[in-house]
Order: C-alpha cells, then sequence, then structure tokens
C-alpha cells in the first residue's frame, strides 16, 4: 500500500507561485492540481497535492517558512488507497520508508489534543483509577489489564516527550498539569471510592493486606519495573510517531501507572503506609521511565531524518 497525505491549501494570490514551486521541487509530491480564484474565506487560490509520508514533514515546513499557515490554510488528510503509478513512482523517490516517517507537525497537534485537562480526559483516569482499585482488592489481573486499557495518561506522557525534543515550553507546562491534576484528582476520588467499598463491606483491609500473587508487585518496584517502563515507552512513541498504532496496545498491558496510583489511593484509605508509597515509588518509577525512552526515541528519530535529508540529491 502506498504511504501518501494529500494536502489541501488556501494561498494568498501573491504566494501562490511560490507554494507551487516549492511542491514541484519538493521530492516524493504528484498530483498537483492549482485552482485560482476558488477560495472564499480566506481569499486566495486552492492549490492540493498528494506526497509521500516519508517527505511530508519537510513539505509542511517549508509551507509554514512561506506563512501558509498564518495567511492562508494548510489542511493534511491520509490517503487509506491511492492507485497511481504517479503516486508509487513519488513514494519510491522520496528518502526512507513511509512506515517509519514522523510528521511532527501532526505529532505536536496530537500530543497538544491529547494533553489537554479536559472533563472527559479526567472522567476517563479516574474511572480507570477505579476500576483498577476493584483489581488490586480482588488481585484480579484481567481487572488490571482492563484499566491500563481505559487509562488515558499517556496522552501528556507523549506531549512531555514531545515538547522535550521540540522546545515546546507551553505543551511541557500543558502535558505536566494535566498529568499531575489528573492523577491527583482520579486518586482522591478513588480513596473516596475505597471508604465506600469497605462501607458496603466489598472491600477491606483483610483483602489488602492479603497475598497477592497477581498484582503485588504494583507496590514492590524494582528494576524490572524501570526496565519494562522503559521498553513501554518506546513502543508507545513508536506507536505514535509511525503509520502503524497497534504498538498501542502492547503498551496498555505492559505499564503500571494507573494501577500504581489505585494501589496507593485504596492503601492511603486504609491508613497502609508501607504499600502507600511503594505504590507511589512504583508510579513515579514508571512515569520516569516512560518519558526518558520517549524522548530519547523521539530524538533519535529526529536524527534519523535529519541524516536521511542530508543524504537526499
Amino acid at each position: 500500500m502506498v504511504a501518501m497525505l494529500h494536502l489541501r491549501l488556501i494561498t494568498p494570490h501573491e504566494k501562490t507561485d511560490d507554494v507551487v514551486r516549492l511542491i514541484e521541487k519538493t521530492v516524493g509530491t504528484t498530483h498537483l492540481v492549482v485552482l485560482p480564484d476558488c477560495a472564499r474565506d480566506p481569499a486566495g487560490d486552492v492549490v492540493m497535492c498528494d506526497v509521500a509520508r516519508e517527505a511530508g514533514d519537510d513539505l509542511l515546513a517549508g509551507l509554514r517558512e512561506l506563512g501558509l499557515d498564518t495567511s492562508g490554510s494548510i489542511a493534511v488528510e491520509s490517503i487509506d488507497l491511492s492507485l497511481s503509478e504517479r503516486a508509487e513512482k513519488a513514494e519510491a523517490d522520496a528518502p526512507g520508508e513511509g512506515a517509519d516517517a514522523v510528521l511532527w507537525e501532526h505529532l505536536t497537534d496530537a500530543t497538544h489534543e491529547e494533553s489537554t485537562l479536559s472533563v472527559t480526559y479526567l472522567a476517563f483516569i479516574t474511572l480507570a483509577t477505579m476500576i483498577a482499585a476493584c483489581g488490586v482488592v480482588l488481585d484480579n489481573a484481567i481487572l488490571i489489564v482492563g484499566a491500563m486499557a481505559v487509562g488515558p495518561e499517556f496522552g501528556p506522557l507523549a506531549g512531555i516527550c514531545t515538547a522535550i525534543v521540540r522546545r515546546r515550553p507551553r505543551l511541557a507546562a500543558r502535558s505536566l498539569i494535566a498529568l499531575l491534576v489528573g492523577f491527583a484528582a482520579a486518586m482522591a476520588v478513588t480513596v473516596g471510592f475505597s471508604l465506600f467499598m469497605d462501607a458496603v463491606d466489598l472491600f477491606s483491609k483483610d483483602l489488602l493486606r492479603a497475598d497477592r500473587p497477581n498484582t503485588g508487585f504494583i507496590y514492590a518496584p524494582d528494576w524490572f519495573s524501570f526496565v519494562v517502563a522503559v521498553l513501554a515507552g518506546i513502543a508507545g512513541t513508536l506507536s505514535l510517531t509511525s503509520a502503524k498504532s497497534g504498538a498501542l496496545v502492547g503498551v496498555a498491558i505492559s505499564v503500571t501507572t494507573v494501577p500504581a496510583a489505585a494501589n496507593a489511593a485504596v492503601a492511603l484509605s486504609y491508613g497502609n503506609m508501607k504499600q502507600t508509597w511503594g505504590s507511589t515509588e512504583q508510579l513515579l518509577l514508571n512515569l520516569l521511565g516512560i518519558i526518558l525512552a520517549g524522548t530519547a526515541t523521539l530524538a533519535a528519530q529526529r536524527w534519523f531524518w535529519s541524516g536521511q535529508r542530508k543524504n537526499t540529491p
């Protein structure tokens, strides 16, 4: 399958020639269409083209240098199917592989959206933490996996990694606030949830203190916790930046951020400070491992693609 992007641009009349020249000299572009005086808001010309995914980042950067993002419009969408020999040739001419290409503008925009402290984000992380609370008390691994899949915390973590590599302090602050406030709110609600469950005899201190072979690792962090977090951070980052997103499933069941937060909240409700501190250490260790690994992965990808561009004639 040809990995192509479709660009629809609205350009002021005085910039159309520059935009067309930029597209024509970009390796990996095809299907160029220019529609004069078709745009009304903003007024101008409409320019459309297809570009190989691996060449998309350079083209988008060039269009922004021309100021098209402020004076006109840049819209990008993925093409699911393209039956065209020209498209195949354009992708073959572009450097690298489309599945490995990083669209930095898309990544920044996506992580910005995913790291927003919204009501929906708070609802998901709170529900995930409460599900995980049931899992740790019942020593039920299925509930733990379910909580990991529901938890939205990888969005802000990816936002922090992207902000560090791209030097976007506002994105970093936004992501950090979403991460910290999200976990704090989720843990506070889960403490109340645990007290309620204890009042109706569904949770008990004995269940928390009992041997839990399936979930005991959550409050007993070790070096394996950090190693798994690093591997999950790499996999999660690659799934965001590449054209393949299946790796997110692996990430969802590999890290223990939400379950650790849940165990800390339940243990706190019973005054079990040993498990509270152990779970908190597990949470912080996983967050640190994911951020370090994600940042290193993005930096390596940036370096790799920078080398690819230099070697392109």
